[in-house]
């Protein structure tokens, strides 16, 4: 058998049997493909044909050098021959290139053989390898960069020195291990992973891959934590052929979860979901007893009957307190489960939010010690200890509190900004409103501060009540500005709305005086009495172009100056921009249209 793998591995190398799989890598954020990675695979229906086989075959059998000096030159030749635009991703293994036997400048020579630029190519290299010489993998890889190639780790977060060696290479792409990406949106621990490794990309200015997604709900919290390099079955399998050019239609029939939720995925309790094996309704007490026993960190486990929903939730100070009493065990070893289980647990769907579940807590007065059961379309998913989800909770609100204006409580400058910052980078249009009330100042003057904080406080109600129902989200800049993100088409029409109904309810700030008038005699700054009209709103729309604008405060900028258009008329107006970027000046239209 050892032979045989021998010879077929001896032909591979002398026939050159090596074919080339190419697998896009997507930059969602730009919509065009960043590059390719190289799969090699041996000759169809052989036993060396899928590459783990293969490689194993040639470590075993010290041939690794020769296999992958065959693959990387297979690669080059068909990345070439296809035209393939983008970057060509090169799986090396450390070994080979610490391998003293291995050819030196061998690569340069392939690429200038078939006329592919260097820095076209980057080197993966694989974090799942042990390497005892982390002096000469450092000057091997210094190397291969002063030839112009770029530097990959590939598999982060799977093998033996993962941060060290990326503070060691300063690789210009690292690629997370597939481990991290699978049913990412259902664990906390990988979404936190994921989190700190685009935080640590950030400082060292590294490009950030994902790669092995399959799930449309994988892409979409990969998107949502500002990931856009990804790769994966759910984007394009490996082929000989594969896409030329970014297909964002087929991009776009995938099931992704609407961003409206993505903005809440913090505050849903499916995000402290802990994966924890349940038992099934007939288990004995004696058996559940033998779990904790072995686990002493399982304080509860889910009851669950034969559909996977959860009936109960089993207690392991309950349970030992049961047989610790006398004939304990002789009462309840073969007895099941749903004889000393909790019958009434609080089961919510992960999509619950947090505040909604932390008013049932308070309601139902559970013990902090427990846990309660999260579900998924109605099958057990998880459990979450109280603790935890009070925890978190606070933490939230401390966040919150932190940003908020202090007078409406609704998200301030730093909220804002990242609400537009995240849909700038993952390219979902939207349209910016900023609100901002007329002749304030002189109405605060004349009435006083109590009365100019209250009208503030019901345009922060009214903007939030229009707005309930629809995805947006509403901040208050400060002062008597408040900036509202539409995710759909809902702009005007709720805009509209906001108008109609301030200066509705606007009316119970005036004398009946006032409101027969019209308004009021006022001093203006230079001390002349001038007529004062009601309180108006003005509202700048504007639905900035996303390849023209790349930060928010451009769109910031967009909307401040539509708003200025607004505040031209006396009356409450609502302006609507042309969709445009940062250097087209405001378009005017017709004010017949848009007072309201």
């Amino acid at each position: 058998m050892v032979s045989d793998r021998l010879g077929i591995l001896e032909n591979i190398l002398k026939n050159s049997e090596v074919t080339t799989l190419f697998q896009p890598i997507f930059d969602i954020a730009e919509q065009q493909i960043l590059g390719y990675e190289a799969l090699s695979r041996g000759p169809k229906g052989c036993p060396l044909e899928m590459p783990n086989a293969l490689f194993s075959a040639a470590v075993t059998f010290d041939k690794i050098s020769e296999l992958e000096l065959l693959c990387r030159s297979k690669a080059i030749e068909n990345f070439v021959k296809l035209k393939l635009q983008g970057k060509l991703f090169l799986n090396v293994s450390p070994k080979t290139l610490l391998d003293p036997c291995h050819p030196k400048g061998e690569t340069l020579h392939l690429v200038e053989q078939f006329g592919l630029a260097a820095n076209k190519v980057v080197i993966e290299v694989t974090e799942q390898e042990k390497v005892d010489d982390g002096f000469l993998l450092l000057k091997t890889i210094a190397h291969y960069r002063k030839l112009g190639f770029s530097i990959a780790i590939d598999d982060l977060g799977a093998g033996y020195s993962g941060l060290k060696q990326w503070s060691e290479l300063c690789p210009d792409y690292v690629k997370i291990d597939r481990y991290f990406i699978d049913h990412c949106d259902e664990s906390v621990v990988k979404k936190e992973f994921l989190k700190s490794i685009i935080e640590l990309a950030k400082v060292t200015k590294t490009a950030v891959i994902a790669e092995g997604i399959e799930r449309p709900e994988e892409l979409s919290l990969l998107e949502g934590l500002g990931i856009v390099h990804a790769q994966g079955f759910l984007l394009e399998r490996p082929s000989l052929r594969p896409s030329s050019e970014f297909n964002s239609d087929q991009l776009q029939q995938l099931n992704f979860t609407p961003l409206a939720d993505q903005f809440e995925q913090s505050m849903a309790i499916g995000w402290l979901a802990v994966e924890q094996m349940p038992i099934d309704s007939h288990t004995r007490c004696k058996d559940a007893h033998n779990i904790f026993e072995k686990d002493k960190a399982i304080v509860s486990i889910a009851v669950i009957n034969h559909d996977s929903q959860p009936i109960g939730l089993l207690h392991k100070d309950q349970l030992t307190e049961v047989f610790a009493a006398p004939y304990g065990h002789a009462l309840y070893d073969k007895q099941p489960v749903t004889a000393l289980m909790h019958k009434q647990p609080l089961v919510v769907d992960e999509n619950q939010l947090l505040d909604t579940v932390s008013q049932q807590i308070t309601e139902n007065d559970f013990d902090i010690r427990r846990h309660i059961i999260i579900t998924r379309a109605g099958q057990y998913l998880g459990l979450a200890p109280l603790r935890d989800i009070l925890k978190h909770i606070t933490e939230e609100k401390i966040r919150h509190a932190q940003h908020a204006n202090p007078l409406t409580m609704l998200p301030g400058n730093v909220a804002i900004n990242e609400a537009i910052e995240h849909r700038l980078r993952v390219k979902h249009g939207f349209a910016l409103a900023y609100i901002d009330l007329n002749h304030f100042k002189q109405f605060n003057d004349l009435y006083g501060y109590a009365s100019g904080d209250s009208v503030i406080k019901l345009l922060a109600d009214v903007t939030t009540q229009a707005c309930s129902n629809i995805p947006s989200f509403v901040g208050h800049i400060g002062g008597d500005d408040f900036m509202v993100v539409f995710d759909g088409d809902d702009a005007e029409s709720v805009c509209n709305q906001i108008i109609s109904d301030f200066e509705l309810k606007s009316r119970a700030f005036f004398t009946p005086e006032h409101i027969a008038s019209g308004g009021y005699w006022a001093s203006n700054r230079e001390g002349e009495k001038q007529f004062v009209p009601l309180l108006t709103l003005s509202i700048g729309v504007v639905e900035p172009d996303l390849e023209q604008c790349t930060n928010s405060h451009q769109i910031a900028a967009l909307a401040t100056d539509a708003k200025k258009e607004a505040k031209r008329y006396r009356h409450s107006y609502l302006f609507l921009c042309k969709r445009r970027g940062p250097a087209l000046a405001v378009v005017r239209l017709s004010p017949e249209k848009h007072v309201i």
